[in-house]
């Protein structure tokens, strides 16, 4: 039974220990555990709120980013419309170039021909006059001297014949 009331005498000399332990938890509760908690709820509370205002601030950026991305492509499009409005607008001066020279070079073709067709004519005409006058002169020359010729020679030629 001395082992219980050994027992008994160290609980009741732990009694003021356990009560001034108890007064200290409460009052490093509620002096310093109490505030440490409340500012460590209010940390992570304006840390949610930066975490959630960055998520919707990287959304923001990613939405803006697909409408410059879409902006652009639009307006690329756009360009290679317009692009290719100014190939084909210069294809088709090309081609009214091209169209314009070649009807020139055809009428310039037939003004040739025309002067060809001309000059032929007027070669034929003057060949037809010289052909002519040369008949005459050798009709001129054969008969000139059968004329100046006595007229026994013109038998003796017409018997050789």
């Amino acid at each position: 039974m001395e082992p219980l009331i050994a027992l008994g005498d160290i609980l009741l000399n732990a009694i003021p220990t356990f009560i001034l332990v108890w007064i200290l938890f409460l009052y490093t509760s509620r002096v310093f555990l109490k505030p440490l908690q409340e500012t460590l709820r209010k940390r992570r509370e304006s840390t949610e709120g930066l975490r959630q205002a960055a998520e919707a601030r990287m959304a923001l950026a990613e939405r803006k980013t697909a409408e410059y991305q879409e902006a652009l492509r639009a307006s690329s499009a756009e360009l290679y419309r317009q692009q290719e409005q100014e190939r084909q607008k210069a294809l088709e001066q090309r081609a009214e170039i091209i169209r314009q020279a070649r009807q020139g070079a055809e009428e310039l073709i037939a003004r040739a021909r025309q002067e060809i067709r001309q000059d032929a004519e007027l070669a034929r005409k003057q060949l037809a006059q010289e052909s002519e006058r040369m008949a005459q002169w050798i009709m001129q020359a054969i008969l000139e001297p059968a004329a100046a010729r006595p007229s026994s020679s013109a038998g003796a030629q017409g018997v050789t014949r």
